[in-house]
């Protein structure tokens, strides 16, 4: 069993807590890291939001010490290890909950379109029609698929990029509900075991 340290709560830093593994290994960082560029990209390429969108958000919730300008979020993304060109920039656990606090408040304002979506994908998969052929679905993995093949290191087949992609999308529904950043905060930790 991971021993766990819970944050204080309050204003002046995070607004919200957010339970973390106290022995957080280098690798797990980096596994944080990545999952957490991919949530990101599913949000950004489904809504249609970008670096400001999460700057904005950042600030509004007081988390700007962490992200504090395009500069410092783009080296954080890229410093993720499923990227192209990985930058040396280290993710420190502050970060990585400013970002999982920012990401899930991001969710939770866009849970509409992210709730359309999913349900649009249950009914797609309940009719047997390809969800490439719903709009909205269509949509979302073709922007999903480009951005990713745009920015990520590996080459995936097309299938596994829309699993993926299809994944990440029911994922978010979960991450936008009450007690989001906490999912996503524990999803990133069994993940990256």
């Amino acid at each position: 069993m991971r021993p766990i340290l819970v944050f204080p709560c309050g204003p002046t830093v995070f607004p919200l807590c957010l339970v973390v593994s106290v022995n957080l290994t280098p690798d797990q960082l980096r596994s944080i890291k990545g999952q957490l560029d991919l949530v990101l990209i599913a949000l950004e390429t489904l809504v249609g939001i970008g670096s400001e969108a999460i700057l904005d958000q950042a600030k509004a919730a007081g988390l700007n010490t962490f992200l504090s300008d395009r500069v410092n979020l783009w080296r954080l993304r890229q410093s993720s290890p499923l990227r192209k060109g990985q930058g040396r920039k280290k993710l420190d656990v502050d970060e990585a909950r400013a970002l999982v606090l920012t990401t899930a408040q991001l969710a939770s304002k866009h849970r509409q379109a992210i709730h359309q979506a999913v349900t649009a994908l249950e009914k797609a998969t309940a009719d047997s029609t390809p969800p490439h052929r719903v709009a909205i679905l269509g949509d979302y993995l073709d922007r999903f698929s480009n951005t990713y093949t745009e920015r990520m290191e590996a080459d995936v087949k097309p299938n596994v990029l829309e699993k993926l992609a299809f994944q990440l999308l029911i994922d978010l529904l979960f991450y936008s509900g009450g007690g989001g950043q906490q999912r996503l905060w524990q999803a990133l930790l069994d993940r990256a075991e």
